[in-house]
């Protein structure tokens, strides 16, 4: 089996893993780090999960040279909070025995004290892309000894809506750099940015686009309502001690607030939940808790499918069936990570049976369907949503035909029976006297 000290790194870098329990390289660590390492431009290809983190950083960090300006060398470009806090984490764990100084920012939090950290003395920039705009667009972040620019799940950021400010990152930056990006899947929009930035990249991939990782086991429960899962959901984490660290993924922020609420009263003290309208402490505690032990349970958006390395998590449960094939593949890639097992359960209503049939065909492999417990709890309570639309039959009245229908009801008078036709003087005086009259006023 291949070890780190078989790769090109130098002592500081061994003794980070060793003193972080690594040994071995992951597949995409392996066929990342030569192509990073010639300096050419990458393109990779890699699920949730795989280890793209170290894949990019390992090289990097290699070939990171010492300067006393201690202007940033690298800048790495991540969708979220949650994923800068933790790269800048990586980074510092990988540079221990390096003199480096990473630093990391992002929306949704006090502009100043990173603004007073970017202009000072940095070598690793890492940054969501809205804020590292903010920074180039005022003039803060000084671009000259910017060597390699990383961009990472640029595919979810793409979704996200952040193009404008990845092409406006990719304008700012020296044209002489090298340019990293990894991805999860392989997009018409993703194509179209390496054809206009990239120079004849070299293309790497881990495993086939819709490959679910081969150690998690992939089940489904066939049930009829939100009701009927939520009772699901209870039994589940009441009676299966398997179940030590579990995320929850739901369709939306609201959703997610809503299962709380039902579950809060037997399992409050053991869950955490984590959406985009939570405030960045809010969010950072959630996360801490769950990764800490303090939580058993997460539920969570699709905001944390992506990135977010959260070891030992024993099950994924999707209380919402996703309607992308691709989202699934994130979402239980949050398990089985780092050769452990992993099981992902996902509740499926008659309305999910065609997001399951294309996630099926992504994966090319079954999800197995198992039979319902005995003690769980039918229920016939429905909701707005899942009762049925009720439409009154609406009765067309036919009126009669007007043809041979005769004349009205009644004639009209006879002073009602008006013509268009004009008289002169002399017959509008004989109407009305019987004899016309002279200008003179005499009868004639």
């Amino acid at each position: 089996m291949i070890t780190f000290e078989s790769l090109n790194l130098n002592t500081p870098l061994l003794k980070s893993l060793n003193d972080n329990g690594l040994a071995h390289p992951t597949v995409i660590q392996q066929k990342a780090f030569s192509p990073i390492m010639s300096g050419k431009d990458v393109f990779g290809i890699a699920q949730t999960g795989t280890g793209k983190t170290l894949a990019y950083l390992l090289p990097c960090l290699r070939m990171y040279t010492y300067s006393k300006e201690k202007l940033p060398q690298v800048i790495i470009v991540v969708p979220t909070r949650e994923l800068v806090v933790q790269v800048v984490d990586e980074v510092k764990k990988m540079s221990t025995y390096l003199n480096l100084i990473v630093v990391g920012v992002y929306g949704g939090s006090n502009i100043n004290p990173q603004r007073l950290a970017v202009s000072g003395e940095l070598d690793v920039l890492v940054a969501t892309p809205g804020r590292l705009v903010d920074f180039i667009s005022d003039g803060t972040l000084k671009s000259k000894s910017i060597k390699r620019l990383i961009i990472d799940e640029v595919d979810e950021m793409l979704n996200l809506g952040f193009r404008a400010q990845i092409k406006h990152i990719l304008d700012f930056l020296p044209q002489k750099r090298q340019n990293i990006m990894f991805s999860a899947t392989s997009t018409d929009d993703v194509a179209l940015l390496i054809q206009k930035y990239f120079n004849n990249p070299i293309k790497i991939e881990a495993a086939p686009t819709g490959t679910p990782l081969k150690n998690i086991t992939q089940i489904g429960y066939k049930l009829p309502n939100f009701h009927t899962k939520v009772n699901m959901l209870d039994l589940l984490l009441a009676n299966d001690k398997a179940m030590t660290k579990v995320v929850v993924f739901v369709a939306s922020k609201s959703m997610a607030d809503v299962i709380f609420a039902e579950l809060e009263t037997y399992f409050g003290h053991e869950m955490s939940v984590i959406h985009s309208n939570k405030s960045q402490p809010k969010r950072f505690e959630a996360i801490g808790n769950f990764k800490s032990g303090v939580s058993r349970i997460l539920i969570a958006t699709d905001l944390i499918s992506r990135g977010i390395d959260i070891a030992e998590v024993s099950h994924v449960i999707n209380f919402d069936t996703p309607e992308i094939p691709e989202q699934y593949i994130h979402r239980i890639g949050r398990t089985g990570r780092a050769d452990a097992n992993g099981i992902a359960i996902t509740f499926i209503t008659k309305k999910d049976a065609p997001s399951i049939t294309q996630i099926q065909g992504l994966m090319k492999k079954r999800i197995k369907i198992m039979d319902l417990p005995e003690n769980l709890v039918i229920s016939d309570l429905l909701t707005e949503d899942e009762k049925p639309n009720l439409f009154m039959k609406n009765i067309e009245i036919k009126t009669p035909k007007r043809e041979n229908m005769g004349a009205s009801f009644h004639e009209k008078s006879e002073k009602n029976q008006k013509t268009n036709q004009h008289l002169t003087r002399g017959a509008k005086m004989r109407l009305k006297y019987g004899k016309s009259k002279t200008k003179s006023g005499k009868k004639k």
